[in-house]
């Protein structure tokens, strides 16, 4: 954003031209709804609305080298038009990780913070990532057990249990699953597809 009448605009288009020059390269964007918060508003006199535009243009016609990558905590409040085909090749859901997931983890912040592997870890059922580093760091800066550690961690899966509940129902059917071929289901159970009813011919 700037604030001159159309530097905002200017300096979108100006970025998209380096990444398009610098190609082959990687552009990430962290948190997409927040970025495009004002999408629709008149509140910053339509400046979101037209980046906005400006990038649903780039996505759907740029020929260059560039692999975009766009994360969202809540993607039901992006715009519909913002995933659809051709603009992203893939839409996923990264759900919380899973225990195989989480031994990875736990063996990357073991390293990192000196825990030994003799310590016994906590029960992390429905454990991020962050919370995992949490623990090992809380463990490592107080000179405690990591079970120890663990009594100050609150999982976000239990402060948000619903706001995770509703991502996951809205991701079941919508998205790919990020661990796993295939579209994203609700604890790895496929939802059925409804049968169809053919009408039988009347004997009339």
């Amino acid at each position: 954003m700037a604030s001159l009448v159309g530097q905002s605009e200017s300096n979108l288009r100006q970025a998209l031209r380096i990444a398009d020059a610098m190609a082959p390269c990687v552009i990430f964007c962290d948190e997409l709804e927040k970025a495009l918060s004002g999408v629709g508003s008149q509140g910053d006199s339509g400046v979101s609305t037209r980046l906005f535009g400006n990038l649903l243009t780039w996505l759907a016609d740029h020929d260059s080298d560039v692999f975009f990558v766009g994360t969202s905590n809540d993607i039901s409040k992006l715009p519909p038009e913002f995933t659809r085909a051709e603009r992203f090749d893939g839409v996923f859901f990264l759900d919380l990780p899973n225990v195989s997931e989480r031994d990875a983890i736990w063996a990357l912040y073991r390293a990192e913070f000196g825990i030994p592997e003799s310590q016994s870890r906590p029960d992390d059922t429905s454990w991020t990532g962050a919370e995992v580093k949490a623990c090992c760091r809380l463990a490592a800066l107080l000179d405690v057990t990591l079970s120890q550690a663990a009594k100050n961690i609150v999982p976000v899966a239990v402060t948000a249990a619903e706001s995770v509940e509703k991502l996951r129902a809205w991701a079941t059917g919508r998205c790919l699953c990020a661990n796993n071929p295939g579209v994203y289901a609700r604890d790895g159970v496929p939802q059925p597809k409804p049968a169809r009813r053919l009408q039988r011919p009347s004997d009339n």
